[in-house]
């Protein structure tokens, strides 16, 4: 029996490349013609047959099933939607196939989701980096290696042996049956060794180089993603959560291994924007895969939303919970108010807008378009995080502040370089301002009596200017009421 594979019409010009490629297989292609669609069948092993709809279709990332996108009926089993660009689908593709010529250290990046652990390095780094200079004076580089390396150890562990207990559901997905464990290139006992030992590598690794907190955070991650989410994904939409809580547990990690304590201001903000952000991320992913995860059994909310409401609510819910976090960060005075410009508003303001647009077009080509943008979105505001950070915003000092409590002058000539590079990229910064740009002159306001005035003429923002003028005001009541003071005791 012949396999199908529908193509939107705009995929019409690769059916000379899809005929040649049959051809050289040895298979013969039968054409057959109906009223708005061509169909191309090859026999199993000559290559998948193709249709060529004149009709357009929303496709996956990478071998999602179809769905039209008016009414988010899914296309039989048999006719899966995919990119006729087989680099394009490639490059998308989630779980990249396992071959039998497979080197074993790419099986093994595989099994441990080598590209995840990238992103929980980053997460942690962020994490670690938001401390400051000023924390970081009493940290030292094998502190932070030992914070990113032991959690992409932990989160390695987590990745292997979820993929041991999901092994029978994985089989049955399109997008993870080329997954070592499935196709017998790696088993099971030697996944769960793999498993027991980066997770005690970590875990050792944690223990010894930064803190029983980031330790406790690490080991217990394992346990969070590898049992409760993992037992949760085939009984429980909740699942999600719970695997949002782990996926924010990371940058929380790397500030404690700088020395902060996990309930600062600073990680409660760091691990909420990686919280959230991971819903628009992951139900963008999980519409686009609904009838995979379907056919894994697994209890997602795309798989029971089949309209796409609940899907589009929750992105756009959470999409306005992630676009306050600059907000709440700038009335704590953990970031300058600038955040709130280039985070809250600009950002956001995007990715609200592509949010927006699958909530009126449930297509899984709009579902791709709030995937990636997902995708781009936390390393541009991780950086913007930094920039605006106030634990950045100091002049460079070679004082004590500046060197290590071990003496260490390697890092300490490090953190200045960091604190430099910092610092002068928060110059361009200032240059670029567009309320710089506008307010081009220099700005002079007194604030207060005739007696007691101050003037306000530094920045030329009005942002940074309208905090200088809130803190001078109250600069200034403060000096007028510690007078009123003194005359009255005077007059005692």
């Amino acid at each position: 029996m012949a396999s199908s594979v529908i193509i939107s019409g705009r995929q019409v010009r690769n059916f000379w490349h899809v005929a040649r490629r049959s051809n050289q297989h040895g298979g013969p292609v039968s054409v057959g013609q109906r009223p708005s669609t061509f169909l191309f069948r090859v026999p199993r092993g000559a290559g998948a047959a193709t249709h060529f709809n004149q009709s357009p279709f929303s496709t996956a990332a990478s071998g999602g099933e179809d769905a039209r996108r008016n009414d988010g009926k899914v296309a039989p089993s048999e006719g899966l939607a995919v990119e006729a660009d087989a680099s394009d689908a490639q490059s998308n593709n989630a779980d990249a196939p396992s071959k039998p010529g497979d080197s074993r250290l790419s099986q093994l990046g595989e099994l441990s989701k080598a590209r995840l652990s990238a992103l929980v390095v980053s997460t942690t780094a962020f994490g670690f980096l938001s401390a400051g200079p000023a924390a970081l004076a009493y940290t030292s580089i094998p502190t932070f290696a030992a914070a990113s390396v032991g959690t992409a150890l932990c989160a390695s562990s987590a990745a292997t042996f979820n993929q041991v207990l999901e092994v029978e559901r994985d089989r049955r997905m399109r997008r993870t049956a080329n997954r070592p464990l499935v196709t017998g290139a790696v088993s099971k006992e030697a996944a769960a060794a793999l498993g027991c030992l980066t997770g005690t590598s970590g875990g050792l690794l944690l223990g010894l180089g930064t803190d029983p907190v980031t330790t406790m955070l690490g080991v217990g991650n394992i346990g969070l993603y590898a049992g409760l989410y993992t037992y949760l994904k085939p009984r429980s939409e909740v699942n999600t959560w719970v695997g949002a809580v782990v996926g924010a547990v990371p940058p929380v990690m790397g500030w404690t291994a700088a020395g902060g304590s996990p309930f600062d201001a600073e990680a409660v903000l760091l691990g909420s924007t990686l919280f959230l952000w991971q819903f628009p991320h992951f139900f963008a992913l999980n519409w686009m895969y609904r009838a995979d995860y379907k056919r894994g059994g697994f209890a997602m909310v795309a798989v029971n939303d089949p309209r796409g409401d609940r899907t589009a609510n929750i992105i756009k819910r959470y999409g306005l919970y992630l676009a306050s976090l600059p907000f709440v960060s700038t009335a704590l005075e953990v970031t300058s108010p600038m955040f709130a410009v280039d985070g809250g508003i600009l950002l956001n303001g995007y990715a609200l807008y592509v949010a927006s647009k699958f909530d009126k077009e449930r297509s899984n080509a709009n579902a791709r378009k709030v995937f990636l943008t997902s995708l781009w979105y936390l390393p541009c505001v991780m950086m913007l995080f930094l920039l605006h950070s106030r634990r950045w915003h100091g002049e460079v000092t070679d004082d004590d502040s500046l060197v290590l409590k071990n003496g260490g002058t390697e890092d300490s000539s490090v953190l200045v370089s960091m604190q430099k590079l910092m610092n002068e990229i928060q110059s361009k910064g200032r240059d670029l301002c567009v309320h710089e740009a506008i307010a081009n002159t220099e700005l002079g306001i007194r604030v207060g009596s005739e007696s007691n005035t101050t003037a306000i003429d530094g920045s030329k923002c009005p942002i940074s200017l309208g905090k200088a003028v809130t803190d001078s005001a109250n600069s200034i009541a403060a000096k007028e009421e510690i007078q009123l003071k003194q005359e009255s005791q005077s007059f005692k």
